[in-house]
C-alpha cells in the first residue's frame, strides 16, 4: 500500500445503506443478498446516522426470540468513525488498529452534517497491501 494514497485514489464510491426504521430483519436481509457485514444507517436525506453490523443483529438474536421485528435504530452504534475521502490510507489504517473496529465510513461534510460516500474496510486495506507489492 502506497503510504501516501489517500480514500479518494483507493476506493470506489458507493455504500449499502438502510434507515433506522428499518426491521433488524430487512437489514440481515439486505447484508445477506449484498454479502456485506455492514450497513450504513442513515435518515431521509442521506446524511449519517449510525451503523449496523452483523454483530449488532447476532447481539439481538441472542437477547430477544422476536429479534426480526426490532428496529435498526434500537441495535446501531451512532458513534461511527468516519474518514474524509482525503484521508490517507496509512491512517485509515491506524484508525482501525486504535479502534478495534473493522471499517470507517466515509464521508463528506454538507450542511453541516456528514454525507456518507463510502466505507473502507479492514479487508479493503489488506487488498491494496498486496496489489502494490
Amino acid at each position: 500500500m502506497r503510504t501516501d494514497q489517500t480514500v479518494l485514489q483507493a476506493k470506489r464510491f458507493g455504500i449499502f445503506s438502510c434507515s433506522q426504521d428499518e426491521t433488524l430483519q430487512e437489514a440481515a436481509k439486505r447484508m445477506v443478498e449484498e454479502d456485506i457485514s455492514a450497513l450504513v444507517v442513515v435518515d431521509k436525506e442521506g446524511y449519517l446516522v449510525g451503523i449496523i453490523t452483523r454483530i449488532d443483529l447476532l447481539r439481538a438474536l441472542t437477547k430477544l426470540e422476536d429479534w426480526e421485528k426490532l428496529l435498526v435504530k434500537d441495535y446501531m452504534n451512532t458513534q461511527v468513525v468516519t474518514v474524509t475521502p482525503q484521508t490517507q490510507l496509512t491512517r485509515v489504517a491506524e484508525l482501525l488498529v486504535d479502534k478495534q473496529i473493522h471499517r470507517v465510513v466515509v464521508a463528506r461534510e454538507e450542511n453541516g452534517k456528514k454525507k456518507p460516500v463510502s466505507v473502507v474496510s479492514a479487508a479493503d486495506l489488506v487488498y491494496h497491501m498486496i496489489k502494490s507489492t
